[in-house]
């Protein structure tokens, strides 16, 4: 009995393997996007550059 609800089981996930997934727009825009994500964190991240050069007043001269 365990063995052939097995086979149903496999049978079904057999038939939903070969369903194919139409997709809103092709997989290379996919790409696109997490580019255009990572460069926009690259570009936030750069501007933080030398924030803590500009508060010289805020630092003591002697701790480092």
């Amino acid at each position: 009995m365990y063995l052939s609800v097995l086979g149903e089981k496999l049978k079904h996930l057999e038939a939903m393997a070969e369903t194919a997934v139409k997709y809103p727009f092709p997989t290379v825009v996919f790409g696109a996007i997490a580019m255009t994500l990572f460069i926009g964190l690259a570009f936030v991240t750069w501007s933080y550059r030398d924030v803590a050069n500009r508060h010289d007043h805020k630092s003591d001269k002697g701790s480092h």
